[in-house]
């Protein structure tokens, strides 16, 4: 698709072909300078011979950083899903996506190349220093939405950068030549805390700017470009900044011209009494709110390879690579199913049961029943070069791979509330939803008093009618399940402060199960585990979750989990 649209994407990004590679010294990986950038490739076009200073300058330029993101693409979700716990690695995988998972990565893998994350930097650097901002045309500035775009395209790819490397070289001007990429990798590195209060103050002058508007060869542009309040709302979560993460994703959310409501489209039970088939209508396709374009055919470009490793293709003789781990199915399996029954006279809460289900993904929360199908292959034998099994992961898809969507927007807002001291209104979000009623009904005076702007929202757009909680996606009418419900100390404790801090990291398993349901499959696993350890200053939580996720714990891997230097990919 991006190839399709011009052919002259190739003269406009010539001067991008560099990748930066980590230099000898400083405890990197040693590559000769040669490797780094390749100056004298005939691809290459200098500095002075390229300007951006024409309108399809701009839209070519755009397409060229989209084409470099789509070699990352698989990888935001690979890397977040199969260190992870969530799934496990079939005989099939690879041996790349066995040793990710067993986070034995001394050898080379094809998941861990950090030079494919710096070749879209470089871009948006180049883009970013060459692009004439001070251009106007009837009063307008010419690249004002191109500029506020590549910077959150840059913001984006650092942030999936340091989540994966831990420390990072902070490189914001483009590297033209050997000599600077020399100096720039041997350079000090930067944290992801550092990595996130830079860009918080880069992307913050544009938080408000609109993303260009572009249709080119039949193609609608303005889901390839990254939202810049929910990346800022992610920057201030990882950089511990909850109230301002909260206020950016309320602002987001809430917005007066373009408000952000969920589809009630849920996967629910039809009947109190007969449990024998869901009515699936769950969805996440309607949730999306950005990302990234991939290629239809391999001779066009950059293909996804998620289906092949998540589910049976003709390509993959059927064989899929990954499969929901043991720990997935017992999560989903562990919660509650409440239906609201109602008759002509009366009104019932019926709980679906645990037991005596012809189906074990039937149990509990119905998202993975809805997302995950595995069917037998009739005709297979012993000596046949078919999979005798057959599975299906719905969410995953080969035409793009997801940056942002809606629900996952929500459930990182509780997140920052919960963190700024607002567990009532964190719980809101989960098991009611975010409309004036509910939250002058389930969210006290004090902590609305408190909460302040962070949880306004429109009276006339988000009404009771509108939302609901995001656990009822999968579980049912979660507003009247009494045993989803705002945890209590077993005694009153002695302040109101007390029982917040109490309440606080209580609510917020909630949320990190919430989003492991919710969001399974798509690559947040890791990092949303990784997020609350790092916060906790336990790496435990991380690390049990990921060692018991066949079911059993795995020692070896829990003590090697418990050193968080472990957690990051090594540079090669």
């Amino acid at each position: 698709m991006i190839q399709d649209i011009n052919k002259k994407i190739r003269r406009f990004f010539r001067f991008t072909v560099y990748s930066l590679l980590p230099l000898a010294g400083g405890g990197w990986m040693g590559v000769s300078c040669s490797d780094i950038l390749d100056t004298d490739s005939e691809l290459v076009e200098f500095e002075k011979d390229n300007t951006l200073n024409h309108p399809t300058d701009s839209v070519y330029s755009i397409l060229g950083i989209v084409n470099k993101m789509q070699i990352i693409a698989d990888r935001t979700v690979l890397l977040g899903e199969v260190r992870a716990d969530l799934v496990n690695p079939t005989d099939a995988a690879s041996s790349d996506l066995k040793r990710l998972s067993a986070f034995s990565l001394a050898e080379p893998n094809k998941y861990n190349n950090i030079s494919d994350y710096y070749a879209v930097i470089n871009n948006c650097n180049y883009y970013l220093a060459n692009v004439d901002t001070a251009l106007q045309r009837r009063g307008r500035q010419l690249f004002k939405y191109e500029y506020a775009a590549v910077k959150a395209f840059r913001a984006w790819t650092y942030l999936e950068l340091v989540k994966n490397y831990g420390q990072v070289p902070l490189v914001t001007v483009p590297v033209m030549s050997e000599r600077e990429a020399a100096a720039t990798m041997q350079g000090p590195k930067a944290s992801i805390k550092e990595v996130c209060d830079y860009f918080i103050s880069d992307l913050t002058p544009y938080a408000l700017t609109d993303l260009p508007d572009y249709n080119v060869g039949g193609w609608d542009f303005d889901l390839f470009f990254i939202p810049m309040r929910p990346l800022l709302g992610d920057l201030c979560l990882w950089a511990g900044r909850y109230e301002e993460a909260a206020r950016w994703y309320n602002s987001y959310l809430n917005d007066p011209e373009e408000p952000v409501l969920l589809n009630n489209r849920n996967v629910t039970w039809t009947s109190p009494t007969v449990f024998s088939s869901p009515r699936d209508a769950y969805s996440v396709t309607s949730d999306i709110i950005s990302y990234i374009p991939m290629e239809a055919r391999i001779f066009d470009g950059n293909v996804s390879d998620l289906q092949n490793i998540f589910c049976s293709t003709r390509q993959n003789n059927y064989y899929f690579q990954l499969e929901p781990s043991r720990g997935m199915r017992n999560l989903s399996a562990s919660q509650t199913y409440c239906m609201e029954y109602k008759t002509e006279t009366t009104t019932d809460t019926v709980y679906v049961p645990h037991t005596g289900m012809s189906d074990e993904l039937f149990v509990g929360d119905l998202r993975l029943y809805s997302n995950y199908r595995l069917t037998s292959m009739g005709g297979q034998d012993e000596y046949s070069e078919y999979n005798s099994a057959y599975q299906t992961i719905y969410k995953v898809v080969s035409s793009y791979v997801s940056t942002y969507r809606a629900t996952m927007v929500y459930l990182r807002y509780a997140e920052a509330l919960c963190r700024a001291g607002l567990p009532q209104s964190a719980l809101c979000v989960l098991k009611y939803g975010m409309c004036p009623d509910y939250i002058s009904l389930y969210v006290d005076s004090i902590e609305q008093a408190e909460a302040g702007d962070l949880i306004a929202f429109n009276q006339t757009t988000f009404t009771r009618e509108r939302v609901s909680g995001i656990h009822s996606r999968g579980c049912g009418d979660s507003q009247c399940d009494t045993l989803y419900a705002l945890p209590q100390p077993a005694t009153e404790l002695a302040t109101r402060r007390d029982t917040v801090l109490y309440q606080m990291p209580l609510v917020e398993d909630m949320i990190v199960n919430e989003m492991a349901l919710e969001g399974s499959f798509e690559g947040y696993r890791f990092y949303d585990l990784m997020r609350v350890a790092l916060r906790r200053g336990d790496p435990a939580y991380l690390a049990d979750p990921v060692s018991r996720r066949n079911g059993e714990a795995d020692e070896s891997l829990r003590q090697l989990l418990m050193n968080q230097q472990n957690w990051y990919l090594p540079i090669q």
